[in-house]
């Protein structure tokens, strides 16, 4: 066999292959036996059926149609393998030439990946994060809101407000009708909270236990969501928050810890950690930023198109699916065109296309490998955020070949770590940064997953669906 490689452009090339006939001997004995399982010929039994009865009865044009399908898969990869390229989704083929007896020739068109050049090193990246600081203000809200959670109730006999909780039936009418599923009794709801219907804290305030109002307003999910509804809600108790006395007492009961004091130490170094993380995803983004500005990065049209296809499906299907809306309505929420929403939606893959390419290059070059370490621990916080126990993450995954998918996340991650090693962080004091290692790949990871956005496992997707 005989290949030769045209480069079209950057991102796609067009193989010329000639096959000599002998090599379709196989695929054609394998087609007279596929069509011998398939007819049936007077005088012959099945199966048993002469190549040359095949032949004249259904015509040697058939046999020769069956073995060339069969065989050209075979033949463009190893005219793939020959060349040496790296080809991105399924080609184009063409047969240009069949010759009973003497030859096959044929052309395949395919996108490739781009010859990348990267920096020899990253030094001259530099970057800017927030400086971690933690204020006695944000240790006080940390301590209230675990205060709010150890709030008591007691009933009271006096009209609602603000804070309050209050116990409520409520009951939803879309033209008129009331809805199968807009009548529920018995709901417990925190005045000012915003976790039920808009427009309910203004109808519920004033009310006193066994009083009744009537609001309009936007349901967002059930049978109904996305309409305008008139809710009546009718109050059947009123009760008091009561938060508990900030002191040594309420760090015992709602910590580890002895002492109000140590409570409060805890809560600066809880966030610390936080923001030191955060500073580090920062640092990831912006590194990766200044990354891809530094390479020239062609990117081929048809998986573009597919990529913006297919984060497209994802947020329709699965994230706006579950929530009960649909992509117009989402657009109206976000207050964006449609327009507007596919320029987004395209420079998103773009990005994430490019950030894909980049990395590759860069595990390639730097020669990086992942342990079995790196990708549990990848597997089990991927399965956490798809709300999977592990087990079953890891075998919907293993199940769907799509453990080189998330090796993949993880090589890119660690490449990503690299370059953000060689750059300079400085925070907005102008302090250098020294990132931590560990921290610092986990966050590169979870920034090249975030930023590729359409990389999204059969199994989150399953798992999406399903909800």
């Amino acid at each position: 066999m005989k290949s030769a490689v045209e480069t079209l452009n950057p991102t796609r090339v067009r193989l010329t292959v000639e096959v000599p006939f002998e090599e379709l001997k196989d695929s054609l004995d394998a087609a007279y036996k596929k069509i011998n399982q398939q007819v049936t010929v007077k005088g012959f039994r099945k199966g048993k059926i002469p190549a040359r009865v095949i032949d004249q009865r259904f015509g040697r044009g058939a046999v020769l149609e069956e073995a060339v399908n069969d065989a050209l898969p075979k033949f463009y990869t190893e005219a793939v393998n020959t060349a040496e390229i790296d080809v991105l989704g399924q080609p184009e083929v063409d047969i240009t030439e069949l010759k009973d007896g003497e030859t096959l020739n044929f052309t395949a068109e395919v996108d490739v990946r781009p010859a990348l050049e990267l920096p020899e090193d990253f030094s001259s990246i530099e970057v800017e994060v927030d400086a971690v600081e933690v204020d006695e203000e944000d240790i006080d809200k940390s301590v209230e809101q675990l205060r709010e959670r150890f709030a008591s109730t007691s009933p009271v006999e006096r009209a609602a407000e603000d804070g309050d909780v209050v116990t409520v039936d409520l009951q939803a009418k879309v033209d008129g009708e009331v809805l199968e599923d807009g009548v529920a009794e018995g709901v417990s709801y925190t005045i000012g909270s915003g976790e039920l219907l808009e427009g309910i804290d203004d109808a519920v305030k004033g009310l006193e236990a066994g009083g009744e109002a009537t609001f309009t307003s936007e349901l967002k999910g059930g049978s109904a969501a996305g309409k305008e509804a008139e809710v009546t809600v009718k109050v059947t108790q009123v009760a008091a928050r009561e938060l508990p006395e900030l002191d040594d007492e309420f760090a015992q009961l709602a910590s580890e810890f002895d002492t109000l004091e140590e409570l409060r130490a805890d809560s600066r170094k809880r966030l610390e950690n936080m923001k030191q993380y955060d500073q580090a995803t920062q640092a990831q983004e912006r590194v990766l930023e200044k990354l891809l500005e530094l390479v020239e990065v062609p990117v081929p049209e048809k998986l573009l198109e597919d990529e913006i296809n297919t984060r497209k499906h994802n947020l329709e299907h699965h994230q706006l699916g579950q929530m009960g809306l649909t992509l117009d309505k989402y657009l109206e929420i976000q207050g964006k065109t449609a327009e507007e929403f596919d320029t987004e939606t395209r420079e998103a893959a773009v990005k994430g296309i490019k950030t894909q390419f980049v990395l590759d290059e860069l595990v390639k070059r730097e020669k990086l490998n992942v342990n079995q370490e790196e990708l549990t621990e990848h597997l089990m916080r991927r399965a956490a955020s798809s709300g999977m126990s592990p087990d079953q993450f890891a075998q919907a995954v293993v199940e769907g070949g799509q453990v080189p998918l998330l090796v993949g996340e993880v090589a890119r991650g660690k490449a990503l770590a690299t370059v953000v090693e060689s750059a300079t962080v400085k925070d907005t004091n102008g302090e250098v940064i020294d990132l931590d290692d560990e921290d610092e790949v986990e966050a590169a990871t979870e920034t090249v997953e975030a930023v590729e956005g359409a990389a999204e496992t059969e199994a989150e997707g399953d798992e999406k669906a399903d909800a």
